[in-house]
């Protein structure tokens, strides 16, 4: 069951709710439970004023029983793919399915996410509770943990040379620090290989490598990208946890399958500043086009003006990338001078450097 405090109880899952149900639960004031099937469950003789009902399904009249009583029902809204009230962060197996990619949670919900702003108030609603919800399991995923993220492009293809970088990247920053990208192919999918594998031996990242070049890229056909990706994942006993923060705004770019935790978000504003919140531990941007340079400036602008107690190490990745064709470095040095954040920013050769870089000073506990 979920730790509770004070008054606040959370109920996610139907035996849950039979299991406090028969250990003599009378009052449920201060209770929230959230999308829970509650068909045949008698409450009636239970107090319910001040209780919470989020997305949860009913019997006829029970909802007006309930708010009768005092409780606060929050109804599913119709016709929505997502789970604006759950609870946890998706998996790539939930987001996928076991079918065709067309019929997949993943591709319903960015069908669904590109109506927004345009079927009226409950859409809106919708997405932005759905948004809520998952930075709430978010929060609760990332406690304890120290976030490292990895940015870099996303049209980086399997079988290139940047490609089994990026996930040499993640394997050196896996074993001490958790993984977290942007969740999508290219550099991102790489990583989160990268960390997956972080306790195995290296023969087994390179094996994945050559399987994963069979498949270059997602617009040869998303469901073989993405099954090559499970046959990689199926062959870990454990695949070390790591963090994918992808959106529906690009949702003809897939997730990638070697996150563990998927915060998959319909706004992508949202999703952008949570993803530079989390990563604590630093960031490390591999060479990329105009996603990652606005990375690049939303994390210096957050540590600019940040207590220099809190300013998280920013590694550029590739000399000539951020010094000529896109010469990102030197206004990063000129923002950087003379402010907390000076010390803080990197430009190194190789992705063995930036590892070096972020786990030499590891944060404190």
């Amino acid at each position: 069951m979920r730790h509770t405090r004070g008054r606040v109880v959370e109920v996610e899952t139907r035996r849950e709710l039979e299991s406090r149900l028969a250990g003599g639960a009378h009052d449920l004031e201060g209770w929230r439970i959230r999308s829970v099937d509650l068909t045949g469950v008698d409450l009636g003789g239970r107090r319910v004023a001040g209780a919470i009902f989020l997305g949860c399904t009913f019997g006829d009249a029970a909802v007006a029983d309930l708010q009768s009583r005092g409780a606060v029902v929050f109804p599913t809204l119709p016709d929505v793919p997502l789970d604006s009230w759950r609870s946890e962060l998706y998996t790539a197996r939930e987001l996928y399915g076991t079918g065709r990619y067309h019929d997949s949670l993943d591709a319903r919900g960015y069908a669904w996410s590109q109506q927004v702003g345009h079927d009226g108030p409950d859409a809106a609603l919708a997405a932005t509770l759905h948004d809520h919800a998952v930075d709430s399991a978010l929060g609760r995923w990332v406690e304890g943990r120290h976030v490292v993220g990895v940015m870099g492009g996303h049209a980086v293809r399997r079988g290139e040379a940047a490609y089994a970088d990026a996930a040499r990247l993640g394997r050196g920053l896996g074993r001490s620090l958790t993984v977290a990208t942007g969740g999508g192919p290219g550099a991102m999918e790489a990583a989160n290989l990268g960390a997956a594998l972080s306790r195995e031996p290296l023969h087994v990242l390179d094996d994945a490598l050559r399987h994963l070049a069979t498949v270059p890229g997602f617009d040869c056909h998303i469901g073989a990208w993405a099954r090559v990706g499970f046959d990689v994942v199926d062959r870990v006993a454990r695949p070390v946890e790591s963090l994918g923060i992808p959106t529906w705004h690009y949702g003809h770019e897939p997730p990638n399958v070697f996150a563990t935790a998927i915060a998959k978000y319909v706004r992508n504003a949202v999703r952008e500043a949570v993803l530079l919140e989390v990563c604590r531990a630093g960031i490390v941007f591999l060479p990329g086009a105009a996603g990652t340079v606005q990375e690049v400036f939303q994390d210096a602008c957050e540590n600019y003006y940040a207590d220099p107690a809190g300013v998280a190490p920013m590694v550029l990745v590739g000399r000539r990338h951020w010094t000529e064709e896109l010469p990102v470095w030197p206004l990063l040095q000129r923002l950087a001078a003379g402010r907390g954040m000076e010390d803080h920013v990197h430009l190194v050769e190789d992705v063995d450097d930036a590892v070096k870089v972020v786990t030499r000073n590891p944060p404190a506990t």
